[in-house]
């Protein structure tokens, strides 16, 4: 039988805190990754200043947790800030408030390290998330050097060729990603297959498939990027439409090879959380189609929502 959702080669599953990431697809629930404190933000009051609502961002933060804990679908908080103490207040404020993974979410560089550095010293490794390692940054071996002597565990490395948009342009950009990164130098590699718009998510989810076939590290996308990147659809069809296409949208993404979804802002969790459950019960049962094999991670959906088809098919 030709096989459609599972792969070929051996497939990593990577463990950061109780989460189990990877392996091939249906086998555990996809991370989901939530944005907080990005450009417009409402939680944002000053940011130079370093205020925001704190006890609204401590809710958001709270309901994604329990989300999680229902679904049995692993999900962190991503932290984006424009400079290092920012991203330290960010931290500081997090860990008062919760005991789960984050990410450490920045596009330059050097104040990227600084802020993972800070991390170490508060003795945070196991649970940070590094976002990310792109083929855009200025000295790449010279930021794995300086990782490796903060002790970073966790990466995700972003892959994109602007010469070449296919997926097969992001395979090759891993394929020299990695060769200046290592493969054993971090415990874990997330790769990131850099969405453009809604339709060229096809070719991220392509991506996918490609590289965990040819390096079998767990892979995803910022699905949200293709989803909100689509103004018109919210001007067409008013909020309760654009937030159809976008649950609709990120739960495809869940169906075709994807270990992580970048969700986008933590306060859309309740819509997302749902649309991918729905996908992730879907998958598990296309892969035990396949494969007669059930998921071995105990927390998926298939056992929280619906243990009794589960029951029958073993």
């Amino acid at each position: 039988m030709d096989k459609m959702f599972t792969l070929k080669g051996e497939h990593k599953a990577c463990k950061i805190g109780p989460w189990t990431i990877g392996g091939q697809p249906g086998d555990n629930p996809p991370l989901l990754v939530a944005s907080m404190f990005h450009k417009g933000d409402r939680l944002l009051e000053k940011r130079k200043e370093g205020k925001f609502d704190r006890a609204k961002a401590t809710d958001y933060i709270k309901r994604q947790e329990e989300l999680s804990q229902q679904t049995g679908i692993p999900a962190l908080t991503a932290m984006v800030a424009n400079s290092a103490d920012e991203m330290k207040r960010y931290i500081d404020f997090f860990t008062s408030v919760s005991d789960m993974p984050f990410a450490i979410d920045m596009w330059m560089q050097e104040p990227r390290i600084e802020a993972v550095r800070y991390a170490a010293e508060q003795g945070l490794m196991d649970k940070v998330l590094y976002n990310s390692i792109t083929p855009w940054d200025k000295d790449i071996p010279g930021q794995i050097e300086e990782l490796k002597e903060i002790g970073v565990k966790h990466v995700v490395v972003q892959v994109y060729d602007d010469n070449d948009p296919t997926p097969a342009g992001r395979v090759n950009c891993f394929r020299d990603m990695l060769d200046k990164i290592g493969k054993d130098t971090f415990e874990s590699i997330l790769v990131d297959t850099s969405v453009m718009n809604l339709p060229a998510t096809a070719f991220s989810s392509i991506a996918n498939k490609m590289i965990k076939e040819e390096f079998g590290v767990p892979c995803g996308i910022a699905s949200s990027n293709g989803t909100f990147m689509w103004k018109e659809a919210k001007e067409m069809w008013g909020v309760k439409g654009f937030s159809a296409m976008d649950a609709a949208g990120q739960a495809v993404s869940t169906m075709f090879w994807c270990d992580l979804i970048f969700y986008g802002p933590q306060v859309i969790a309740d819509r997302i959380f749902p649309a991918v459950s729905s996908a992730a019960v879907q998958l598990a049962t296309f892969a035990y189609y396949e494969t007669g094999k059930l998921p071995s991670n105990p927390n998926h959906p298939l056992y929280k929502f619906f243990n009794d088809f589960a029951d029958k098919l073993k």
